[in-house]
């Protein structure tokens, strides 16, 4: 097959983690593969340039992609979401014009952002990729060709977490993640207060920039900053001994988030505390590979269990290490995903050789 990813950028997760890492799988499998990025990507833009120009930019990119994937047949074309994170789909629609078989792939709540514009492109699908079952839910009555592809981490680029690491310090709960994300510390904040009373523990935040986080009440609790660094972000994550992964039980959006930073604490044997919020409860067996806290005494009873309890932060972080392989690795789904392709074209070909 010939297929066309349209990614987002490499600092996208959603193309970081849902695209590109399954790139050269689809190559070894003998499939013609190829990444064409947003410049710049999705969701920037160049000062030097402005935000207008940006966009036109982008836009006529994405034009220039349009006609080589023209020029080349494309089997399938994969967007990214969407191509351009505004309102109109005109571009999706051209991709629809020459694409013999179109993909979406949707790891969030977007349509909740953009109703008419995913009342329009989900439909026009050949196959529309969920991060969950709970956007399969919502993709379902508009489109029955669907998959369930989590989003999920190559496990030979996440080494065990070395049981050495951080061994001599005081005990680290840790967080990684975007700086606009900050704000779901509110959730967990009150829990680790009230540990911070009788328990001695750094609270390590992995994020390009912290200033979000002043407006949050931790006090007594000693915050270490490390700027994320996506070249050393599994060496990042080992540095810590239980993850977080708070989220808003009210939020709409919450409940179509695909666990993308708990599977990368569970991948390097790192045991997590998470809302059990959308597919946060399904990825985390409470007491078997981490725990699920709702209330402010459940996060600080669940965090204090693991803190006091080395042998069952290893036991833990083990048992989720294996929980990620079996079922949330590009490992374990590529083979599915690429069977997900093969099927609609030849679906297709059956179509074409019908006269239907």
């Amino acid at each position: 097959m010939k297929i066309l990813m349209l990614s987002s950028g490499d600092r996208v997760p959603s193309s970081r983690f849902r695209m590109l890492p399954y790139v050269k799988h689809f190559r070894e499998k003998g499939h013609h593969c190829i990444i064409a990025t947003s410049i710049p990507q999705k969701y920037d833009w160049y000062k030097a340039i402005g935000f207008r120009l940006s966009q036109r930019l982008k836009r006529g990119i994405r034009t220039l992609h349009w006609h080589q994937s023209r020029w080349r047949q494309d089997d399938v074309v994969i967007i990214d979401r969407e191509i351009f994170d505004a309102p109109d789909w005109e571009m999706e629609l051209k991709f629809r014009e020459t694409a013999p078989r179109l993909v979406l792939d949707l790891d969030d709540g977007v349509f909740l952002r953009y109703p008419e514009k995913f009342e329009k492109l989900v439909p026009i699908a050949d196959l529309v990729i969920c991060g969950n079952p709970f956007i399969e839910e919502w993709v379902k009555p508009r489109n029955e060709n669907t998959i369930i592809l989590p989003t999920c981490v190559e496990m030979a680029q996440y080494p065990p977490k070395p049981e050495s690491a951080s061994s001599n310090s005081a005990p680290r709960i840790g967080w990684i993640g975007t700086t606009g994300n900050l704000r779901y510390f509110q959730v967990a904040a009150a829990g680790l207060r009230k540990l911070a009373q009788s328990v001695n523990f750094e609270l390590h935040v992995i994020v390009p920039e912290l200033g979000p986080l002043s407006e949050i009440d931790l006090a007594g609790i000693k915050v270490v900053h490390h700027p994320w660094d996506k070249n050393r972000e599994v060496e990042q994550l080992h540095q810590l001994d239980i993850g977080l992964m708070p989220l808003f039980e009210t939020e709409v959006w919450d409940k179509y988030k695909c666990g993308l930073k708990l599977i990368q604490y569970m991948a390097a044997g790192i045991p997590a505390v998470a809302s059990p919020v959308g597919v946060n409860a399904s990825i985390v067996t409470p007491g078997h590979d981490g725990f699920l806290a709702r209330s402010d005494d459940e996060w600080a009873a669940s965090l204090e269990q693991l803190i006091s309890d080395s042998a069952l932060r290893r036991r833990m972080g083990h048992t989720a290490r294996e929980t990620a392989a079996e079922k949330y690795s590009i490992e374990a789904n590529f083979p599915r995903y690429e069977r997900a392709l093969i099927q609609i074209v030849e679906r297709q070909k059956r179509r074409l050789e019908s006269g239907g």
